[in-house]
């Protein structure tokens, strides 16, 4: 791995994107925040934190591969907003990626603040991960840029884009779990309400294998987000949904 670029998707993270900014600074060469169209101030701070900024239309598809197209690195990390990595990601994505079968991999996740929901939510991630092969972009997902390109990047769905991805990537070639550095992740998707989270989620990917389109879950999607902090002050006309 000679050069690495981390890419952020934000649409109204204003309260926590110059913490993200600063700790991907600490792991990649580069950090681009690829926006959708904030109303907070989210860019501004993003800009001031030392990031590149780019914008596309919301959604978080489309803005993780509008950020990976004005990337310079030869490796791409993907980051959420609420996720912090550890400055040892960087060695640990170097030796993963020194074996040129590998083709990319993700991280050991873990939510915070500590509770014992997030506790379970974070063994059960690590569980899926390890006997199912099944992760998601909240774990720090890194690829080789030949691969991305080669596997068409991320496709512009307003869910589940990740998992998409994922599932090309794994029929691709090797991946690998880095299980002993781990990227915490804030458990505010469901914190407040776990059993309808959940229980959203697994509608969700039975309704996405039995071919429901990508469009039509987004709806339930959102339903997981309603108690969420920030789209409480969304509501209220800081952040209008597009």
């Amino acid at each position: 791995m000679n050069t690495l670029s981390a890419i952020i998707p934000t649409f109204c993270e204003v309260e926590r994107i110059e913490q993200a900014v600063r700790a991907a600074a600490a792991v990649a060469d580069e950090v681009i925040v690829c926006d959708g169209g904030s109303a907070d101030g989210t860019v501004d701070r993003a800009a001031a934190a030392g990031a590149r900024v780019v914008t596309a239309p919301k959604g978080r598809g489309r803005q993780l591969h509008a950020g990976a197209s004005v990337a310079c690195g030869d490796t791409l990390l993907f980051l959420h907003a609420d996720a912090r990595l550890p400055p040892a990601a960087r060695a640990a994505i170097a030796h993963a990626l020194a074996d040129d079968a590998v083709a990319g991999g993700n991280f050991h996740l873990r939510f915070t603040p500590a509770s014992p929901v997030a506790r379970l939510f974070t063994w059960a991630n690590d569980a899926r991960r390890r006997w199912l092969r099944i992760y998601y972009g909240d774990s720090a997902l890194f690829v080789r840029r030949t691969v991305y390109e080669r596997l068409g990047g991320f496709a512009p769905l307003p869910i589940l884009e990740d998992h998409e991805f994922v599932r090309r990537l794994e029929r691709h070639g090797r991946t690998v779990y880095v299980r002993d550095v781990t990227v915490e992740v804030s458990a505010r998707r469901f914190e407040h309400a776990p059993l309808r989270a959940l229980g959203a989620w697994a509608a969700i990917h039975a309704l996405y294998a039995a071919g429901v389109p990508p469009e039509r879950l987004a709806r339930l999607y959102h339903d997981t987000r309603e108690t969420d902090p920030g789209r409480d002050r969304r509501a209220k006309g800081i952040c209008r949904e597009a």
